[in-house]
């Protein structure tokens, strides 16, 4: 997806947003949910139809009260804050900066981020993003739809290593790792090892180690750090 040439001040601004969005997610320790609505936001694309995706629809209210979308009003109120002093910002490259952000600041990668995306208050329908108790076909059929790969549906399924699950949203509870702050690759070592007392593994989770194209991937991701200059490629 291609994104519009913006200007040098905008350029400025995004940098400006980068350094409050650090200050505030540092402060309000909330890297998960940051990273989540940039998910969320994203993760409705239809590339046969190119509707939704990161376009900042989120924000409106029949879309954050979808039932995947349980909890993110705080994540959206967050970034209001950061808003409210970069106005030129659109919030479709504010969510997404908001996710990077939250990567970085937990010890992921440094991520390149292109700005460009303009808003849209289009909202995609309910049932674009995956569904937390199935398994491997409607995960296929979910990323598939955006024009995503096996290895992309491992590879963002990490994801899973920063936050926890809150039973008041999703109906399930725990964190998916030892240190649900930590962007790292223990999602995946974690899903190696199988059952691990007080940590979560859901069904869209088991449905990696049951699929043998995504097994292969959760392999080869547990043996690399996302930061490591030799496994970097890998994550992209």
């Amino acid at each position: 997806m291609a994104f519009p040439v913006v200007d040098t001040e905008y350029h400025k601004e995004i940098e400006k947003a980068r350094r409050d969005l650090r200050a505030l997610i540092a402060f309000n320790n909330c890297a998960p949910i940051m990273l989540r609505l940039a998910w969320h936001d994203a993760g409705t694309y239809d590339v046969s139809t190119k509707t939704g995706g990161p376009n900042g629809s989120i924000r409106n209210e029949e879309e954050y009260t979808h039932g995947s979308n349980n909890g993110l009003k705080i994540a959206i109120d967050f970034c209001e804050e950061v808003k409210a002093k970069h106005h030129k910002i659109t919030y479709a490259d504010l969510y997404q900066l908001a996710g990077v952000v939250a990567v970085e600041v937990t010890g992921g990668p440094t991520i390149d981020f292109v700005p460009g995306r303009k808003d849209s208050d289009i909202c995609p329908k309910e049932g674009r993003l995956p569904n937390a108790t199935k398994g491997a076909p409607h995960l296929k059929d979910i990323f598939y739809r955006m024009g995503l790969s096996g290895k992309d549906i491992v590879a963002l399924s990490g994801g899973h290593t920063l936050g926890r699950a809150h039973p008041e949203r999703s109906g399930f509870d725990g964190p998916w790792t030892n240190e649900p702050l930590k962007f790292d690759n223990s999602y995946f070592v974690e899903l190696l090892k199988g059952e691990s007392e007080g940590l979560l593994k859901l069904p869209t989770d088991i449905a990696l180690m049951d699929d043998p194209e995504f097994r292969e991937y959760v392999e080869l991701y547990a043996k690399c750090q996302p930061r490591s200059t030799s496994c970097r490629h890998l994550f992209r």
